[in-house]
Order: C-alpha cells, then sequence, then structure tokens
C-alpha cells in the first residue's frame, strides 16, 4: 500500500524515479545499524504506527488527505494557474508584536530570531542543544580522472560519538574531489547525494532517457566544477538519517534519544541532514585543500528542500543552489498548486518536518502557518540564493515553480533592508529566462527534474560571489 501511494505521488517523474526514492529510504533504514541488545534496542515503530503516536500527541483523530501525482485521478493536484485560491502571506518584516523592522539590526537581533524559533517549534523541529562530536577520518585519497581533469578524490567517514548510546552508529560518508593541479585552498560545492551503490542501479534501470531527465545532459556538474578550479564534495544523506519514518529511532536523530521516539518539537530528517552538512564544514575547516570560507550547497527535490534548510541555519555556506526543492523548500506552502502541506504531513514525508507539522494538515489549515517558504529563504540573507525548477511539461506540476519563484520575491524585502538586490521583478518569467543580477536568483529550465541545465547558469551566476586564485583555475571547460 505504502508503494502504492508513493508512486501515484510521484508519477511526474516516472515510475522508476519513484522506485529510485524508495530505494534511497530503504538503504538508509538498514545500512548504518548494528543490532542492538535486547535490552536496550531502539523502539522500533512502522511509519504508520510512529505517524499516528504524532496524532495522538496533538489530539488529532484525522488528517485531511493531499491529492495525488497522478493527472487522471480524481483527486489529482491542481496545476491549473486559474485556480489558485487568493492567499495572504506573513510579512518577513514585521515583528510577532506587530511592529515593523526598520533597521538591519531589528532583524539581526529581533526578527531573525523570532523565526528560527517558529521554523523550529512548528515546521523542521529542533536541534537539540548538545549533539554528539564527529570525528572524521580519510579512509582512502586516489587521483582521478573526471572527464579529462585531473582530480584529487578523499573517501571520508565521519564517525558520531555514540558512547552514550552504542547501540546505534552513525558513519557519515562523504567523498572531497578538488583540482590535482591546484596550488592552494580551493571552493567546494557541497551536493547531498545518494550513494554510489543506489546510482548505480539507478542507471541499470533507466532508460538512456529517464536518466538523462534525472541527471542533465552534457558534461557533468562534476567536470563543470573542477574546469573553474573549484572541488566538489558528495555528502551521503542516508548515512546521517534514514529517509523514512521507520528510521526515526535510529540515525542521528535516533542516537540522541537513545533510540525512543521524537517529542513534536524534535528534529526531523532535513534538520538532521543540515546538520549532517554542518559536520561537513567542520571537516572542510581543518583541510588545507579547501577554501572553507567559501563553501556552497546544491540538493534537489528532497536534498533541495535540506539544502535551503542548512543554508539557513549555517551562516557559513557561502551560497546556495537550491534545485526543485518544491513543497518544505521554496515552494509557498500555502500556495493551492501542485503538493500541498497535506501531502508532507503523510506518513510517506512526514519525517521530514517536526511532529508539531502534522496540525496543518488538520484541524489547522496551510493558511494558519505561522510562517511560509519565502521567510526560510529570508533566513539565508545576505548570502546568494539561486531556485531552480526544470518545466512543468517535462518534470511536471507537483514541484510548482511559480510557487519556489514566489517564495523568492517574498525574501526579496530583507534583502533589500541588508543592502542586496531582490529578484528584480514579481512577474513569473518565461522559460529559461534566467533572473540572476541580485542575491536572489531564479531560472527555470526546459528539462525535467534535475539541476542539470541550471548548472552552467549557476556556475556563472555564483563566481560574482564565489572566487579563485588564477593558479587554481584549470580552465579546461572550453
Amino acid at each position: 500500500m505504502l508503494a502504492y501511494r508513493f508512486l501515484l505521488r510521484s508519477i511526474r517523474f516516472g515510475f522508476s524515479l519513484s522506485l529510485l526514492w524508495m530505494s534511497i529510504g530503504v538503504f538508509g533504514a538498514f545500512a548504518q545499524e548494528p543490532k542492538p541488545a535486547a535490552s536496550s534496542a531502539p523502539v522500533h515503530l512502522t511509519s504508520e504506527q510512529d505517524h499516528q503516536r504524532l496524532m495522538d500527541l496533538l489530539g488529532i483523530k484525522e488528517l485531511r488527505r493531499g491529492p495525488d501525482g497522478d493527472p487522471k485521478s480524481p483527486n489529482a493536484a491542481n496545476v491549473d494557474e486559474s485556480k489558485v485560491t487568493p492567499y495572504t502571506l506573513p510579512d518577513p518584516l514585521k515583528l510577532n508584536s506587530g511592529a515593523l523592522v526598520m533597521t538591519p539590526e531589528d532583524w539581526w537581533k529581533k526578527r531573525r530570531p523570532e523565526l528560527v524559533e517558529t521554523f523550529d517549534r512548528e515546521i523542521y523541529g529542533r536541534i537539540p542543544a548538545q549533539t554528539p562530536s564527529v570525528r572524521w577520518e580519510v579512509k582512502e585519497t586516489k587521483q582521478e580522472d573526471k572527464e579529462g581533469i585531473a582530480g584529487i578524490t578523499k573517501t571520508l567517514v565521519g564517525h558520531v560519538d555514540n558512547s552514550a548510546y552504542p547501540q546505534i552508529v552513525v558513519d557519515i560518508q562523504m567523498t572531497l574531489t578538488t583540482p590535482a593541479e591546484s596550488h592552494g585552498p580551493v571552493p567546494v560545492m557541497m551536493e547531498f547525494s545518494i550513494s554510489p551503490e543506489i546510482m548505480e542501479a539507478i542507471r541499470k534501470r533507466l532508460t538512456p532517457e529517464q536518466l538523462a531527465n534525472f541527471v542533465g545532459t552534457g558534461p557533468s556538474w562534476q567536470h563543470q566544477v573542477l574546469a573553474k578550479g573549484w572541488g566538489y564534495a558528495q555528502l551521503i544523506t542516508t548515512t546521517i538519517q534514514a529517509d523514512n519514518g521507520e528510521g526515526l529511532t535510529r540515525g542521528i536523530i535516533g542516537l540522541v534519544n537513545k533510540g525512543q521516539p521524537r517529542k513534536l518539537e524534535d528534529w526531523g530528517a532535513l534538520r538532521a541532514w543540515a546538520w549532517g552538512a554542518s559536520r561537513a564544514i567542520d571537516y572542510f575547516e581543518t583541510d588545507k585543500s579547501v577554501d572553507a570560507k567559501q563553501v556552497g550547497i546544491e540538493g534537489l527535490s528532497r536534498y533541495g528542500k535540506a539544502a535551503l534548510v542548512a543554508m539557513a541555519y549555517d551562516p557559513r555556506i557561502a551560497i546556495g543552489f537550491i534545485a526543485s526543492s518544491g513543497e518544505g523548500g521554496a515552494k509557498i506552502l500555502r500556495r493551492g498548486f501542485g503538493e500541498q502541506v497535506e501531502n508532507v504531513a503523510s506518513t510517506s514525508e512526514y519525517h521530514w518536518m517536526a511532529g508539531n507539522f502534522l496540525k496543518y494538515a488538520g484541524p489547522l489549515t496551510p493558511n494558519d502557518l505561522p510562517v511560509d517558504a519565502h521567510e526560510l529563504i529570508a533566513l539565508c540573507a545576505p548570502r546568494p540564493v539561486f531556485i531552480s525548477s526544470g518545466s512543468q511539461q517535462v518534470e511536471g506540476g507537483w514541484i510548482d515553480a511559480k510557487g519556489m519563484f514566489l517564495g523568492g520575491v517574498g525574501a526579496g524585502p530583507v534583502y533589500k533592508l541588508l543592502g542586496k538586490k531582490d529578484l528584480g521583478t514579481t512577474e513569473f518569467p518565461p522559460m529559461e529566462t534566467g533572473f540572476v543580477e541580485g542575491e536572489i536568483a531564479f531560472r527555470q529550465h526546459t528539462g525535467g527534474h534535475t539541476a542539470g541545465p541550471n548548472w552552467p547558469t549557476f556556475l556563472t551566476y555564483a563566481s560574482r560571489y564565489v572566487k579563485t586564485s588564477e593558479t587554481n583555475s584549470t580552465k579546461r571547460d572550453k
């Protein structure tokens, strides 16, 4: 039944990609855990059981059903702009008291902390005040050819201290590749990634056309990054936290909770993945090949959500490439187009969020949300954020390209208050028309559910902010 619901929700990407995300979740659930001692084993709950437990804590009898991704379904998601009902967004520059934010100082000292508190409590959950330390180990270093550019790749494992609860082991997997010809520290683009094993399974399962829709065509993004003289890192999210509700008593969330279920304000998987990105930056600050003050982050789909959350919470992230992040990411949550709050609050996605988020799928509504996506983007200010989408014809309307664009528009007043440029327009642009003059950027490409076609535009945009010494630029991608 779970697989059937997931298929309906993901039909816009094709059957194979729905299997992909299911595989990631399953891999995350089983890849990290030793068999714990029976006397103190982590609590085991299915996603459905844990979801019901949260509903009981909230005193909720039932949740509204979200729309389906299948356009042929009687309950299909709305993808008709004329049917979007009016809504009012919270003012990012109005304090909870009703007073207006007039100065940058008011933003930093008053309004921003209010927004962080609300996102913690109601949307993504709180990271514990104390989290375990991470000891990074370089397992292997080797030189590789990356489509004609030599790179030095380090295979790393971040061992999370589990001395407080040895029954759960969390070993974070990451690779870091820098140009072999670099002579000093280089900027690094970090991607939330799936494991190499899962990626290989995808390649075998998908047709060439489907694979192109997923990873893009032309030179890989890794090649493009190295050609600029930058490095890249690939952080395997499911080694931090499984991508399903069943895994919430394991992974980093389960470790800090000592195998017990979450409380209503506890962090979900998106914050856990973001925490993992912050621990990766801790490592970069110790690696002489990395310019840790110039680390960017990129993610697609659910990992696009996580990338935006990571940037909002960690000021060390210099720039963000937020691709097709949709509901729970850059998309306006209360906008009645594509995926909805009710979908994210369902048994297949609730684990991304705090338990408190469920109440906005019943008895409250998305219009009762005290914050929305534009304010999450605003938490990234004044740093540059590039919002990416595929076409509705290929990617589907589920992601809601216009909703993500409007998230960027809504963050504009905060960027302007801090002396930066906004998108420069409130009108949704034609396909492949990039608005890249300000610190908030947007471009919708003609491809599918992939960041691939927007990498060249992003890298040109990012070059205004991320600088590489001339001696470190390989200049090979002509």
